[in-house]
C-alpha cells in the first residue's frame, strides 16, 4: 500500500491563502488506512480551514468529499459538482491521486495536503503508470499537479533542460516535456508567477533509506 503523512497545517493555510471556497478531498484507500486521508481527517482539516479563515475575518466554505480511491480516475466523478464551486482543492490522497485530480480539473489548483512517503504491496498482472516517486516532499502544489521528479527524465525542479524541443523530451522524443506541460497548466490557471520561484535541490533524506517505516503513535494500540 501507499503510505502518506500529513503536511504541516501552516503550509496548507499558506497555499489556500484568501480562497473562500475550498474542496477537501479524501481517499478511502491507503491514505485512510494510515490515518492521514480518510473521512475523519477530511472533516478535521475542513474545520481547521474554516476556523483559520474566521480568525482573519473571512467566511470560508470547506466542501468535504471522500472517494473510494483517488489513484483510479474512475472514482473521481463525485468531485465534479464541488470542483465547479471550489477555487482550490486540497487532496489528502497520494501523489498519484493528486495528479489524476489535477488532470481531471486542469483549470483549478490541486494542492497535496500530505506527503507520499513510500509504497509496499503485491503486484499483479496488468499495466501500471508511474506518477509518483514518493520523495516525501511533494511539490505538486507548485507545479500544477504535474510531478517533475517523476515525469521529467532528468527530474529537474526548475524548468526544462536545454534539449527540450517543441514540447518534447530530448531523452525520448515520443514523450512530452514535463516542464512544457507544467507551463501550459500554470498558464491556464493564471499562475505563471509560480515558475519564477526557485526550488532548492531535493532533500532526499525526507524519503529515508533502506527499509522505510512510518510510526503514528496515536494510531498504535
Amino acid at each position: 500500500m501507499i503510505v502518506v503523512r500529513p503536511k504541516p497545517l501552516a503550509a496548507l493555510l499558506d497555499a489556500v491563502g484568501d480562497c473562500r471556497a475550498v474542496l477537501v478531498a479524501g481517499c478511502r484507500g491507503c491514505a485512510a488506512v494510515c490515518g492521514a486521508g480518510g473521512e475523519k481527517e477530511v472533516g478535521i482539516l475542513a474545520v481547521l480551514l474554516r476556523l483559520a479563515a474566521k480568525r482573519r475575518g473571512l467566511v470560508r466554505t470547506a466542501f468535504r468529499v471522500t472517494v473510494h480511491r483517488q489513484c483510479d480516475p474512475g472514482f473521481l466523478a463525485p468531485l465534479d459538482a464541488f470542483m465547479e464551486l471550489a477555487e482550490i482543492c486540497l487532496s489528502l490522497g497520494c501523489g498519484v491521486g493528486v495528479q489524476y485530480i489535477a488532470d481531471r480539473y486542469p483549470a483549478k489548483p490541486v494542492i497535496p495536503a500530505v506527503d507520499t512517503v513510500f509504497a509496499g504491496g503485491s503486484p499483479q498482472a496488468g499495466l501500471w503508470e508511474e506518477r509518483c516517486r514518493m520523495c516525501g516532499d511533494c511539490v505538486l502544489g507548485q507545479t500544477g499537479g504535474i510531478c517533475p521528479v517523476t515525469r521529467c527524465a532528468k527530474s529537474l525542479l526548475n524548468g526544462p533542460c536545454g534539449g527540450a524541443t517543441d514540447g518534447r523530451c530530448e531523452v525520448d522524443p515520443k514523450t512530452s516535456c514535463a516542464w512544457h506541460l507544467i507551463y501550459e497548466r500554470l498558464r491556464d490557471q493564471n499562475r505563471l508567477e509560480d515558475l519564477a520561484a526557485i526550488r532548492p535541490p531535493k532533500d532526499w533524506s525526507s524519503a529515508g533509506a533502506g527499509v522505510r517505516s512510518v510510526m503514528r503513535e496515536d494510531l498504535m494500540p
